[in-house]
């Protein structure tokens, strides 16, 4: 979310991010073709950056960083060495108040701050934010059991039955679960935070479908036609906490479509 922090505060977002290989950043690093780590990745593409890791051990690739590492090293790090702070919020407010004074310094040989050097060369080149800011999404894989469920935090959610045994990815944030299928979204269900099942319709195989037209409601008046010890019988197992003979009547009930 430092990336995030970081737009908002310039007010708008470059063309190009080159990090370091760190793991939050690339999954494999590579001197030609790294992997970037997925979720980076999705948060680039929400705020449309392109990305090109440094190469290992090559920290020209990133020469401007690594000079600006240095001036914050010098004029803030050593500043507060001695300073004693009782809070992260409090140490914060401190290098803020620091990097402002550094910002608004002017530099000797140029005789511009930097503050103003980026209002009159990088802002203008800056793309404008997007009108939702980024919300954190976990990007995972995972396994379609033999249910067509995939579970995630303990909770089931339904994809196509044609896609058993197939391996999604899964983008989970905190109000929805997106699952794609080589690039394709496939699934999209409400996140829940519960054990149980998110099963819609058009995820079932027809038979399943037509089972799950038997409602409590539904069977207890199927019983009832039979006879009072049925429907008493039916009645127990719906009550039962004995799952698997509970679930052989009602497998799942499916969401609204």
């Amino acid at each position: 979310m430092s990336h995030v922090r970081c737009f908002q505060w310039l007010g708008g977002v470059p063309e190009l991010v080159v990090p370091d290989n760190l793991k939050s950043a690339t999954s494999r690093a590579c001197k030609y073709d790294p992997d970037v780590n997925p979720t980076y990745q999705q948060m680039l593409e929400h705020y449309n950056v392109a990305v090109l890791p440094a190469r290992p051990r090559k920290p020209k690739d990133k020469a401007k960083a690594e000079v600006g590492v240095q001036v914050v090293e010098r004029w803030i790090m050593a500043r507060i060495r001695h300073e004693i702070f009782y809070s992260l919020a409090s140490l914060n407010q401190r290098i803020r108040e620091l990097l402002e004074r550094l910002n608004n310094k002017i530099m000797q040989k140029l005789g511009y701050s930097r503050a103003e050097l980026f209002i009159q060369l990088d802002k203008p080149a800056l793309k404008p934010l997007p009108e939702a800011s980024y919300s954190y999404t976990l990007v995972k894989k995972v396994r379609v059991h033999a249910d067509y469920h995939v579970e995630i935090d303990k909770h089931y959610y339904s994809v196509p039955c044609s896609l058993l045994g197939q391996q999604l990815e899964a983008w989970i944030s905190g109000e929805l679960v997106r699952l794609f299928n080589q690039g394709q979204e496939v699934a999209v269900h409400p996140r829940k935070r519960t054990y149980g099942y998110s099963t819609r319709n058009e995820h079932m195989p027809e038979a399943h479908r037509q089972h799950a037209t038997w409602t409590p409601e539904r069977l207890l008046e199927w019983a009832g036609h039979i006879g009072s010890e049925t429907h008493s019988y039916v009645l127990h197992i719906l009550n039962s906490s004995t799952s698997g003979t509970k679930l052989s009547l009602l497998p799942w009930t499916p969401e609204p479509s």
